[in-house]
């Protein structure tokens, strides 16, 4: 059994969060077009777009090298505009095991929120923790945030 771990990051964006769950959700394909420094594509392997179950393969650059990561939708919480995916194929779970992601939309007063929660498991202490990942989110969500908030009403 291998080291558990769980990061997380909260980013207040000026777009309204609903522009995030929609894209997440129904759009993963269009995400390349908001963030292309970040994902390159979006496939859809199995299913449709936003359900669960529903298998995707996101392209990506992490690092300054091209990446891969096959995910399935494993949960759909509408009301609290959660949704979580766990990858089945890809780099991250060729070195990590167990490695879910969620995506959480939310506000707080007058601020937009934007969640990330990574959970996954560590060979053992040699293998580092995946703050590097979180910050490509962080940034991904950034380079969304100022997509929307640059267009014309």
């Amino acid at each position: 059994m291998g080291l558990k771990s769980k990061l997380c990051a909260q980013i207040e964006v000026k777009a309204k969060n609903d522009v995030f769950h929609d894209a997440f959700r129904h759009k993963p394909h269009h995400v390349s077009t908001m963030c292309p420094v970040h994902v390159q594509g979006c496939d859809r392997l199995e299913g449709e777009f936003g359900t669960v179950g529903s298998k995707i393969c996101w392209k990506y650059t992490h690092d300054g090298k091209k990446k891969f990561s096959k995910q399935i939708i494993e949960a759909i919480d509408e009301e609290k505009k959660i949704i979580t995916f766990k990858e089945f194929e890809g780099d991250i779970v060729n070195e990590y095991e167990n490695w879910k992601l969620s995506l959480h939309v939310d506000e707080e007063g007058e601020k937009d929120l934007v969640s990330w929660t990574m959970e996954y498991e560590r060979p053992n202490e040699n293998v580092p923790e995946l703050t590097n990942l979180l910050q490509f989110l962080i940034d991904m969500t950034k380079s969304i945030d100022d997509h929307h908030a640059n267009k014309p009403n």
